[in-house]
């Protein structure tokens, strides 16, 4: 159940505050960390929200369910896809979505490549780390992500953002931080070792962003604090 756009944007409003609030905090520009929309299990007309609202991208978990969404609406915003991506899908995922935030395998990053080579384009994409060791997340297991780096660096039609993560659930707001503070050794290991750039942290939703801030994300995937409980 979708809320009113009025209160939508009061939500909106509160998360951005939040995100202030923690840059003051950590001594960073409010202006280095996008607010990515998480539309999943919400209909189509969340994408137009957050368009209005004046959000650059949204963000969806699964193939199938960004595509229809898309179809759905003309809203004017960009499509990062957050959740695990099976190969088998790479055509569907670099046809419909502008990044793919959950790049995290080397057979997954080829199949991409040559889709993106047979559609013309080059695809953006997210190394996704298992900063947290978390046996119930995706994500390339952190002594491996250099070799992935690598993988990704090789192929012409893969452009490596960044990294993104998905802190464990815990009720210590320790074990997220840690998590997050991880990612970004690992990215800052990683940019002096291939001399890769690699700008972008996505780390943080709705309960830990601000830790997620302080360790340096430069994207927050929020959903329920945007949206409302999902069904």
């Amino acid at each position: 159940m979708l809320p009113e756009y009025d209160e939508f944007k009061r939500r909106a409003d509160a998360v951005r505050m939040r995100i202030s609030a923690a840059c003051a905090a950590s001594h960073r520009d409010p202006g280095g960390v996008e607010l990515l929309a998480v539309t999943k299990m919400f209909p189509a007309a969340a994408a137009e929200y957050a368009a209005r609202y004046g959000l650059r991208a949204v963000g969806e978990n699964r193939v199938q369910e960004g595509v229809e969404k898309q179809a759905q609406t003309t809203a004017h915003v960009a499509w990062e896809l957050i959740g695990h991506l099976q190969s088998n899908k790479a055509r569907l995922a670099a046809g419909h979505f502008s990044r793919i935030q959950s790049a995290d395998s080397a057979k997954l990053l080829a199949a991409l490549d040559r889709v993106a080579s047979e559609l013309g384009k080059t695809q953006p994409v997210l190394l996704q780390v298992n900063s947290g060791l978390d046996p119930a997340k995706s994500g390339v297991e952190p002594g491996e992500a250099g070799r992935l780096l690598e993988a990704a660096l090789a192929l012409r039609h893969i452009r490596v953002d960044g990294l993104m993560a998905i802190a464990p659930l815990s009720d210590d707001p320790s074990v997220a931080r840690r998590a997050f503070a991880s990612l970004r050794e690992i990215r800052d290991r990683l940019t002096r070792e291939s001399g890769a750039a690699l700008p972008e942290l996505s780390m943080g939703m709705s309960g830990d962003m601000e830790a997620a801030i302080g360790e340096g994300s430069t994207i927050v995937r929020v959903g329920s604090a945007l949206f409302g409980a999902r069904a």
